[in-house]
């Protein structure tokens, strides 16, 4: 990888500077090519460029950005990400490159318009997607439509975003949503918009420190929410769609007994291989994910529940590493593991590793010793 070194700022547009500029991109040379889109971004995070230049720039920015390596574009990407001057094609041209170019103009520049942020939501990756919900002062139509797709880890990067124009609307939802997603009840307790009355809600699902946490907001009379709640299961355990939650509640262990039994199976007969934790993922079968990673590794099922609900994703990146799983297919696998688990893990900081197998299992049997409660 090329290391990319900008040039100093010059001091104006003169006629000598868009000679240069006009002879380099007449260039065939790819370092040609380099050097102007490195110049003209210098020049212009000087001095804005002249209404006579401007047509000129987007011309130049268009025709050399999707040319040029990766490292150039994402020098383009940090000089451009704050400013007004530069075209509007442009930015949304690198909004939609790879994330880590993409994420500094999907952040913060001011040139994306809510249509533009809403095609990214339909279009672009789940990450393009959780950079959107955490742009700083996102507007009530964006903020509709990534509560209105329901994606977990999308919408818990929103609850995260405290600047956001979430309405009463989206954070009822957002409250609903929190009963089978774990990861949201935490920012959704720290919201400035979260209510009283939703409070009372929210109140209901979450552990007790976080009940400590809303209790210091709000005045939650503790005796009165549990007779409710009380009530409202003995009305509801006689209710049709009581019985047919204890029906589903059959299935699923019905469910999960199958698919421990097909990894016991396979695992006699030495066919248990780390390809079936992607086919699992593929066709929805978390429970034969869990099962097949636990067997695998030698690991409990409650080290592998601990480790798909951690607060990062450290934990199920060592115990995949150590079951055989290649590091260039993790990230597409946690996308699945989140899609199916609600969010979870949650996107604490963290980077990926090289390691081996051994020395990942050794460090997942560490960090597992003393799991943290989830």
């Amino acid at each position: 990888m090329s290391v990319v070194q900008l040039e100093p700022p010059r001091d104006a547009w003169d006629d000598r500077t868009v000679s240069e500029l006009l002879a380099l991109a007449s260039s065939r040379s790819a370092d040609d090519r380099q050097r102007l889109l490195l110049k003209v971004t210098s020049l212009c995070e000087s001095d804005p460029p002249p209404p006579k230049v401007a047509p000129l720039l987007s011309d130049i920015f268009l025709a050399l950005t999707a040319q040029a390596e990766r490292d150039i574009r994402l020098a383009l990407s940090e000089r451009i990400a704050g400013v007004y001057w530069a075209p509007p094609a442009l930015v949304n041209m690198l909004a939609l490159d790879e994330i880590e170019i993409a994420r500094p103009v999907i952040t913060s520049s001011p040139l994306l318009q809510n249509a533009d942020l809403i095609r990214l939501l339909i279009e672009a990756t789940l990450e393009h997607q959780i950079a959107v919900a955490r742009r700083p002062q996102l507007a009530r139509p964006v903020v509709d439509t990534i509560v209105d797709r329901a994606e977990p880890v999308t919408m818990t990067a929103l609850a995260s975003n405290r600047t956001a124009d979430i309405g009463e609307d989206a954070m009822r939802k957002l409250v609903d949503h929190s009963r089978r997603i774990a990861g949201l009840r935490a920012p959704l307790t720290r919201h400035p918009r979260l209510n009283e009355q939703l409070a009372q809600q929210l109140y209901q699902w979450v552990g007790q420190a976080l009940r400590q946490s809303i209790g210091e907001r709000f005045r939650i009379d503790d005796a009165q929410l549990n007779a409710a709640v009380q009530d409202a299961a003995a009305k509801a355990a006689g209710s049709p769609e009581w019985r047919a939650m204890s029906a589903r509640m059959t299935e699923d262990r019905v469910r999960i007994d199958a698919e421990r039994r097909l990894v016991e199976k396979l695992q006699a007969a030495g066919q248990l291989r780390p390809g079936l934790l992607v086919r699992a993922l593929r066709e929805q079968r978390f429970e034969l994910f869990e099962q097949t990673l636990a067997v695998l590794g030698g690991f409990s099922e409650a080290q592998v529940h601990h480790a798909i609900r951690a607060p990062t994703a450290e934990p199920l990146y060592l115990a995949c590493i150590a079951v055989g799983v290649d590091k260039a297919v993790f990230a597409s696998l946690l996308v699945e593991v989140r899609k199916l688990s609600g969010g979870m893990p949650a996107d604490g900081g963290w980077k990926a590793t090289p390691m081996s197998a051994h020395a990942a299992s050794r460090a997942f049997h560490q960090m597992m010793h003393k799991p943290a409660t989830v």
